[in-house]
């Protein structure tokens, strides 16, 4: 006989052997469900019984095994119905688990209780929340996403409740987040007219755009990308090595906007230089650039050398003296525009051509101005923020989120397109961007990621493209290399060195220090100041 018939039938007799063995135990089976049983009843039981009725049930529990075995024939008696009760009790299978509790039931009524205290008429017998309201009457049109989390959400409101209050909106955004979990953000639309108010979870932003050259009109500048509630276009990007089709927000600038210059706060290390830089490549081939660095950190120095860059600033004194320079060529072009359309001729190409400034962390110069008694350095700003619309001069003002009360009141006025970036609250959203925020912030927010308010608009969510410094040796060589592709022509400090022999200057060998570098203005009609020869 062959090895596998020999296999086959032991495989036989061993199934055979199991399933008369299930038949013999069959009995002990049931017998041992239903003791089982009886000892999960005999605990639910006891845990279910007062203490002060515990020692007489002992007594009386006692008192009747006692009398048992005093009967004749009593243990015996007591095992067959014990046997027989267990047998009785373990006939059926084994007990399926309880159905699950339906989730909408259980996250809606820890809401619905959250938001009593708030929304509720506790003297109302009848009142919409109370402490034993039912929240399918206050609720409606709820979702939940696979993983059980809420994405939508129908709330009602009774009509007393005080929703023109930015204070008490804040306090039910609040409470709702933090039920529906605070690692989304949420947008809140408060219907007035009918006390309702819309709860909806949003997907998050792309955080992988890098920088690129953007399909945008001259004029046009991509602070960053939102979702498709906030732009009613979109262009094509490169993501991910493929080519996507992302709503940008577009900030434009020139004689016709509205919105002549931005303010951008955010917290350190949440991308606001990253937002200046982004801006910076993109306003190079259309315009000239001066750049002040009031934090000494270095993170413009790539700017240094380039073509239409005039001037990088990191110094008090280079700083005053480049934004005095600033507000006389705000004036110098405006009376030569001013003189071309009263001649009836073209303007001068070199009144036209787009002049931004630059200013990352200004206040800290101001502080530094104040305590040696020299002029502030916002002072000077109060020309090109009141008049470079018309002289095509753009202002960027870029700065700490808490430094927003260091701020010159000018600079707030004139800046009408804003941007908050990194962690926020309610009311540092509202400082930041002159309304309140309806949007809820996640509780983690990555780099890069705010919002944005262009003018009278909404605010928006924005995500900025990753524009890592291209001196920074810790940020990835692929990101790198995509900003010094943008930059408009080779540097010594951030692409491959010169053919050998060639003579390297000494702001390129100081360009590896955040020292302060200072570029000639290139421009005949630029007058020399200290600082800028």
């Amino acid at each position: 006989m062959s090895f596998t018939r020999h296999f086959h039938r032991g495989r036989d007799l061993a199934r055979t052997a199991g399933d008369h063995a299930a038949d013999v135990f069959a009995p002990l089976t049931v017998i041992g469900r239903g003791l089982r049983r009886h000892a999960d009843w005999t605990k639910t039981r006891w845990a279910a019984t007062p203490k002060e009725r515990r020692g007489p049930t002992l007594l009386v529990g006692a008192a009747v095994t006692l009398g048992v075995f005093l009967l004749p024939h009593g243990p015996l008696m007591a095992l067959v119905a014990l046997v027989a009760s267990a047998a009785w009790a373990g006939r059926g299978p084994k007990s399926e688990p309880e159905p699950e509790a339906d989730l909408a039931d259980t996250k809606l009524t820890a809401l619905y209780a959250a938001l009593t205290p708030y929304l509720g008429g506790l003297d109302e017998p009848f009142a919409l929340y109370r402490l034993d309201g039912e929240w399918r009457a206050a609720f409606s049109g709820w979702e939940f996403d696979p993983d059980g989390r809420l994405t939508a959400l129908e709330i009602s409101y009774p009509a007393y409740f005080t929703d023109t209050e930015p204070a008490a909106r804040a306090r039910i955004e609040q409470v709702v987040q933090g039920k529906a979990g605070r690692s989304r953000e949420y947008r809140f639309d408060w219907d007035e007219e009918i006390n309702r108010l819309r709860v909806g979870a949003l997907a998050p932003l792309p955080a992988d755009i890098v920088a690129q050259r953007f399909v945008t009109a001259p004029g046009e500048i991509v602070l960053g990308f939102t979702d498709g509630a906030g732009s009613n276009r979109t262009i094509p990007v490169e993501q991910g090595g493929a080519t996507e089709q992302q709503p940008p927000v577009v900030w434009r600038v020139g004689p016709r906007s509205a919105e002549p210059h931005l303010l951008a706060l955010g917290t350190a290390g949440y991308g606001t230089s990253t937002l200046l830089r982004s801006i910076a490549l993109q306003a190079l081939p259309h315009g000239d650039l001066v750049v002040v660095d009031g934090a000494s950190t270095g993170e413009h120095a790539c700017l240094v050398n380039r073509p239409g860059v005039y001037t990088v600033e990191t110094s008090l004194h280079g700083a005053l003296a480049a934004l005095d320079w600033v507000a006389k060529e705000t004036e110098r072009r405006l009376i030569a525009l001013n003189a071309a359309r009263h001649h009836g001729v073209a303007a001068p190409e070199d009144v036209t051509r787009p002049l931004w400034i630059l200013l990352d962390h200004l206040t800290e110069l101001s502080e530094l101005a104040h305590a040696e008694g020299r002029t502030d350095p916002q002072e000077l700003l109060e020309v090109p923020l009141r008049h470079g619309r018309a002289a095509r001069v753009t202002v960027v003002f870029v700065d700490d989120l808490e430094a927003r009360h260091r701020i010159a009141a000018t600079v707030h006025a004139c800046t009408r397109a804003r941007v908050v970036l990194g962690p926020i609250t309610s009311e540092s959203g509202s400082a930041g961007l002159g309304v309140p925020l309806d949007i809820a912030p996640a509780a983690h927010t990555p780099p890069g990621r705010g919002y944005a308010r262009i003018g009278t608009a909404a605010p928006v969510r924005v995500q900025v493209p990753v524009t890592v410094d291209p001196l920074d040796e810790e940020a990835p060589q692929a990101l790198r290399e995509a900003v010094v592709a943008l930059l408009p022509h080779r540097d010594t400090r951030t692409e491959e060195s010169p053919s050998a022999g060639a003579e390297v200057t000494g702001s390129d060998a100081a360009g590896t220090e955040p020292e302060r570098a200072e570029v000639r203005l290139t421009k005949d009609h630029a007058p020399a100041q200290p600082g800028m020869a």
